[in-house]
């Protein structure tokens, strides 16, 4: 179904958006295309390599349609026809042509992509109205009835209409405008770490998985990535101490982490962990959620995972980020201008869906955790899942429907 594209505003709103990942630039996309003056800002001097392997879902599906990108995000999915599972010594343990760890079933509807091969297409989409500021931030902002004043990381000041912080779980956006990351992120007790490593194994479009139950590491995962030519490394550690105790800021100190971590590690490990040393695209960080009561204030609104962060344990990360900014576009451009009464309908629309969403997380996690006889330890918040109609939260999440604007 193709938007109508004739904007409604009676000026063009001048936007500022934070953020050239997925939510970013797909927002971007769509206000552009509605009639508003866009800008995106974003930390990294281009758009960020590496990334895990992420789902295009259900609604996002549908978003790329709309957007005319969906045979181009096709025709970059990983491609992977199923997954093994190893043991300490390398030997075969389990093999599968019918699903994959990080994608689910092999024949559902769904697309499994790399983050940054997605990134770049919803980037080119955009076109060259949409202004892109690259190696720098936001530092401070100030608004009022007016427009919301933002001073950047290179010193400079410019006046927006509106907002919004597109920037990730540790949204800069939200802490200077809603306050401290430790009011709004809860730490769901683990770890993830990705990286590009060489395909020494020389997988055809495959995946091992390599689980060290009861070593409080939840293993490797390695998988094919463009056409055979690499891997993509994902590992996890298991912590209850939240990411301002538990993780560095400093990358080498990150790897040094996941390196000390996974020391006596087996298989490919000390293979794969060498490789890390060198790859520019290391990432690390918590699985969590966030979990904000209203996600505006003024004239500034968060999306994405800057404002209701699932964790990768949900598998909707990417779907609710193209949803959403779909959706937020459009409420901007139905209210012609009254941004309150936008933000207002962008959450009654989303709140539920998204709830949706971070409850699938904890019933995955509780769930895991039961299979590994763990249940007896588990938190009050994850007991409360263990037992959840996952079946149900399935049939919620496929009951959304994005509307016309």
């Amino acid at each position: 179904m193709t938007a109508h594209l004739e904007p409604t505003s009676p000026k063009a709103t001048s936007v500022l958006i934070s953020g050239a990942s997925i939510a970013g630039p797909t927002l971007a996309y769509w206000l552009s295309r509605y009639g508003f003056d866009v800008t995106v800002v974003e930390r990294a001097d281009g758009l960020r390599p590496g990334g895990q392997a992420i789902d295009v879902r259900g609604p996002a599906l549908e978003v790329a349609e709309r957007m005319g990108v969906l045979d181009a995000v096709r025709a970059r999915c990983t491609g992977l026809r199923g997954m093994s599972t190893v043991g300490h010594d390398g030997n075969e343990l389990s093999r599968t042509t019918e699903f994959t760890a990080s994608g689910g079933q092999i024949d559902s509807p769904d697309i499994e992509i790399l983050r940054d091969d997605l990134a770049r297409i919803l980037f080119d989409a955009g076109g060259s109205d949409i202004e892109y500021l690259f190696d720098d931030s936001i530092a401070a902002l100030e608004q009022d009835d007016k427009e919301v004043r933002v001073v950047f990381r290179s010193g400079t000041t410019r006046a927006f209409d509106l907002v919004i912080g597109a920037d990730g779980v540790h949204s800069t956006t939200r802490r200077l405008v809603f306050g401290p990351e430790e009011d709004h992120l809860h730490h769901l007790g683990g770890y993830i770490g990705v990286w590009s490593a060489s395909n020494h194994l020389g997988l055809d479009r495959w995946e091992v998985a390599y689980p060290m139950p009861g070593s409080g590491l939840l293993g490797a995962l390695v998988m094919t990535a463009r056409d055979n030519a690499e891997t993509r490394v994902f590992i996890g550690i298991e912590s209850a101490e939240p990411p301002s105790r538990f993780l560095p800021r400093d990358v080498t100190e990150q790897k040094r982490l996941v390196a000390d971590a996974y020391a006596n590690a087996e298989w490919e490990m000390p293979r794969l962990l060498k490789e890390m040393w060198d790859a520019p695209d290391f990432h690390l960080d918590s699985v969590a959620h966030i979990r904000m009561e209203s996600w505006s204030h003024g004239r500034v609104a968060l999306l994405g995972d800057a404002g209701y962060c699932a964790s990768p344990a949900s598998g909707m990360g990417t779907t609710m980020a193209m949803a959403a900014a779909y959706v937020l576009a459009g409420e901007l451009r139905a209210a012609a201008g009254d941004h309150r009464a936008a933000f207002t309908a962008y959450e009654s629309e989303l709140r539920e869906f998204v709830a949706t969403c971070q409850q699938i997380a904890l019933v995955g996690i509780a769930q895991r955790l039961q299979a590994e006889g763990a249940d007896a330890d588990l938190d009050e918040e994850f007991a409360r899942h263990k037992n959840a109609d996952y079946a149900g939260l399935l049939e919620k999440l496929c009951a959304f429907r994005l509307k016309d604007y």
